[in-house]
């Protein structure tokens, strides 16, 4: 077995060959398959990366076994993430099906007028994300619901989820019960509400900027939509649902126990139930309907075949009909299939040692302050497109650039800053990452649709890049504590 002291360190050049093979496969897909490429074709480019890497891990010297177990530790690592995957394609059906989704919908058609409702939305996901502390269960649940009424109201959609996806960053990236922004005072070597307090020299201007877009949108760009048809929709809703206060019991219900720290799991699981007992309390008639009969086992299969495969409400109206619609677990498959693949490249990447020497090739071109912050900042969107994971891309550029900023003399909640101002938020806007991939599949988006729209997460890297630039706010350690 090949040892790791007879092991060579790859080359600049070697460390950029995968990536620059995956980027090429990746605009041949966009080319040939257009939005097709998520049934197979961008899997595949990330498989035939990752072959390219390994076949470089095995050049110099690496043992195809090591490999391997990177790349299985890699896999793990996403195994969560996956489950609730599962589990937000069951609760996404069992909440369609209870009149939960319809119900916000028609709520929302009913209070949000098109010039408000780009703002009103990203605001909504800010303060539902800032008290559960996930960007994702803000997505799978109000996110769902305002991409409905998005569509509704005539907006293109990547405007809406622009907007879902810019709120819900933002309370993740601030929110002590978030995962990353505890993980990220942690890689950096600060206490958590210290670099809470200090993001917030870079997070108010940067949501405040959304804000604003997201507002001039509304009042200057008119939506495909009017308000006029609105009345057409609530009514097709009613005509299949019972509509009540009493079934925003259950989001209620998820959101406190996510804010009381119960994991996503068990929370999302227990939605998931609540939702299939809200449907056969609220909604029998339609169960009966949709199954065919009125027993028990029509009951039992219409619920447990929305789990899986979703099921599809008619109105009538067929605006209504494509909001009705859900995939159930089926639907994230493919998603699922991305982020396994996703994986493998960023085990393959980081078990070679590719992937620290990208970040080493950036660092040696550190001259100031600014260009540190700057770096760092780069290499975190880096990981993101090459890992394919939010949390290496914390992590990674963390412990490599830690001891720089200690040398330095800057504060750690610096680069604690900058690890979630450059790493948490660009997740979402590729592709193949994981937050990226389950962003698309939620809201039913193509990332690249997105993206344009999401301003709070393209404008955060560049707030904390021009602060860095300009000098401003940098927090430093006294000089007694670095001697």
């Amino acid at each position: 077995m090949t040892t790791p002291s007879s092991e060579r360190a790859p080359t600049l050049l070697q460390a950029l060959v995968p990536l620059l093979v995956l980027v090429g496969l990746l605009v041949c897909n966009v080319l040939v398959f257009a939005d097709a490429g998520l049934d197979g074709p961008n899997q595949l480019a990330l498989l035939f990366a990752a072959a390219v890497a390994i076949t470089i891990g095995l050049f110099n010297r690496h043992a195809f076994g090591d490999l391997l177990e990177h790349i299985v530790r890699s896999i793990n690592t996403a195994l969560g993430a996956l489950l609730i995957l599962l589990l937000i394609g069951a609760l996404a059906g069992t909440w369609l099906i209870s009149g939960i989704v319809p119900a916000m919908i028609d709520h929302g058609l009913l209070l949000l007028s098109p010039k408000v409702f780009l703002v009103a939305a990203c605001a909504v996901c800010c303060v539902v994300s800032l008290a559960t502390g996930s960007s994702w269960s803000t997505a799978a649940t109000v996110g769902i619901a305002l991409m409905g009424i998005g569509k509704a109201l005539g907006f293109h959609e990547g405007m809406v989820a622009g907007a879902v996806i810019s709120g819900a960053y933002f309370g993740d990236k601030l929110s002590p019960l978030s995962d990353t922004t505890n993980l990220a005072p942690a890689v950096a070597g600060t206490d958590l509400f210290t670099h809470i307090r200090y993001m917030l020299n870079t997070t108010v201007p940067s949501i405040a900027i959304a804000l604003l877009a997201f507002l001039g949108i509304g009042l200057f760009a008119s939506p495909g939509g009017a308000l006029a048809g609105v009345d057409e929709l609530r009514a097709a809703i009613h005509s299949r649902f019972s509509i009540g206060w009493w079934l925003y019991l259950v989001p209620l219900a998820v959101v406190v126990m996510i804010w009381r720290k119960v994991p996503a799991l068990p929370a999302l699981f227990i939605g998931v139930v609540l939702g299939a007992l809200f449907a056969l309390v609220f909604q029998r008639p339609l169960l009966a309907e949709l199954a065919g009969g009125d027993t028990w086992r029509h009951y039992y299969k219409v619920v447990v075949g929305t789990m899986g495969s979703g099921t599809a409400v008619t109105t009538g109206n067929a605006t209504v009909d494509e909001l009705l619609t859900t995939n159930g677990m089926a639907g994230m498959l493919k998603t699922i299939w991305l982020i396994l693949c996703a994986m493998v490249f960023g085990g393959a990447m980081e078990g070679t040692g590719l992937l620290q020497r990208l970040a080493a090739a950036i660092l040696s071109r550190v001259r100031s302050d600014g260009s540190l912050i700057a770096a760092t900042a780069g290499s975190c969107i880096v990981v993101n497109a090459t890992a394919s994971d939010q949390y290496l891309s914390i992590v990674v550029p963390g412990r490599m650039f830690a001891p720089v900023f200690r040398e330095r003399g800057l504060a750690p909640q610096v680069l604690s800053r900058t690890l979630e101002d450059s790493g948490t938020v660009t997740s979402a806007l590729v592709p193949w990452n994981t937050c990226g991939a389950y962003m698309g599949g939620v809201l039913g988006v193509a990332t690249m649709a997105y993206l344009p729209f999401c301003f709070f997460n393209l404008i955060s890297p560049l707030m904390t890049v021009l602060q860095g630039a300009l000098n401003w706010r940098i927090a430093r350690v006294p000089a007694a504590s670095t001697a």
